[in-house]
């Protein structure tokens, strides 16, 4: 799939994370924010974060579900040495095709260990098993690479080699509108403004607005973020809504 702009339309992303650890607490999860603000910078709207344990069934599972609802679906953890890293064998079963050795991913990972004078044990040849049909995603970190099956982007776990994934993979990736955002800062206790708010919403129902209570010198405050794809449809909500709080004596 070329680096493409969706004609203006709406492209969506579910994001898959894998990993016993991560549901166990043992490692807190860091990339989350990192693939949300990456997407929305690039004009793909994340929609859904799914975490699963190391377990094909789940993999293959969420897989499915995930890739026949959303444009594209990334997947973090679990491509690496060792034998409960099976994301790579999962999708392949999840797409029906065959998974091997793939000489793109090998030839770089051999030079790349002999430089080193690290041994290719058959534990790290594992990461160079690439679903058939799959296109390589780069990792300028550690060599070992990613890929991209479908519309199923593969990346690794560790947050600095996902990061650089998520950079190469984006070449890939077709693009639509971006989501755009206004704010607003309200020394005013959520519960107060909010039946105005939600009646704006109502008004407006194709710009999602949210509250967020925040605490300042003490005082209970609010900040209200309004987004939207469409700038003038997103200035008319703003405007809007500082006309009723200025009515209100709360602007």
């Amino acid at each position: 799939m070329s680096d493409t702009s969706a004609a203006g339309g709406i492209v969506t992303a579910a994001l898959l994370v894998i990993g016993d650890e991560i549901l166990s607490g043992r490692t807190k999860d860091r990339n989350i924010g990192h693939i949300a603000d990456h997407l929305t910078a690039i004009g793909i709207q994340l929609k859904e974060v799914r975490i699963v344990p190391d377990e094909e069934g789940e993999i293959v599972g969420a897989v499915n579900a995930l890739r026949h609802r959303y444009d594209y679906v990334f997947t973090t953890g679990g491509i690496g040495p060792t034998h409960d890293d099976i994301t790579a064998d999962s999708v392949a079963k999840a797409f029906g095709v065959s998974i091997d050795v793939d000489e793109r991913a090998l030839a770089p990972m051999r030079a790349y260990f002999q430089r080193r004078g690290v041994e290719l044990t058959p534990a790290r040849m594992r990461m160079a098993r690439i679903p058939f049909g799959a296109e390589l995603v780069e990792n300028s970190v550690s060599i070992a690479p990613g890929f991209m099956l479908g519309n199923v982007i593969v990346m690794a776990g560790i947050p600095s080699i996902m990061q650089v994934m998520l950079d190469a993979a984006t070449k890939f990736l077709k693009t639509g509108k971006k989501m755009l955002a206004t704010s607003l800062d309200l020394h005013r206790p959520e519960g107060e403004i909010a039946d105005m708010f939600a009646a704006l919403q109502k008004s407006y129902p194709d710009v999602p607005m949210g509250s967020y209570p925040f605490q300042r010198d003490g005082k209970p405050g609010t900040q209200l973020v309004l987004r939207s794809t469409d700038a003038g449809r997103l200035a008319e909500a703003e405007n809007e809504l500082k006309v009723q709080l200025s009515a209100r004596g709360w602007l």
